[in-house]
């Protein structure tokens, strides 16, 4: 989890070039083991921003060190927030949206957001 948090943080601070504090995790799927001595690696993306927060994507692989085969082992969906100079909440940059596969991202992002926000209006 510790290098999800850091991957997904890499990601907020080459969007926005601010620093980012954790808010919280969606979801965390473990899909398959990693191995002793396998290579762990892991992919981030930023998926949607919104007004100071914005949330990013990050995959975990292991890489089989005899075979270099692949395999998705865990995704995360994580929330964080830009923070200014001062520590205070600051506006994110606009995401570039190119694709259909950017656009689909986008609204699921905007769905996991409004069930999270549900979820904390809930509390």
């Amino acid at each position: 989890m510790h290098l999800i948090d850091i991957t997904g943080a890499v990601a907020c601070h080459r969007h926005t070039n601010m620093l980012a504090l954790t808010a919280g995790v969606d979801s965390l799927d473990f899909i398959h083991p990693i191995k002793v001595g396998d290579l762990i690696l892991l992919k981030s993306r930023v998926t949607c921003v919104f007004n100071t927060s914005l949330e990013v994507e990050v995959e975990v692989f292991s890489e089989a060190i005899e075979t270099g085969e692949q395999k998705l082992t865990s995704k995360a969906y994580l929330t964080f927030v830009s923070l200014d100079k001062n520590g205070k909440p600051a506006q994110v940059p606009p995401l570039l949206v190119e694709t259909p596969e950017d656009e689909e991202l986008v609204r699921q992002a905007r769905v996991r957001r409004a069930e999270r926000l549900k979820r904390k209006a809930a509390e």
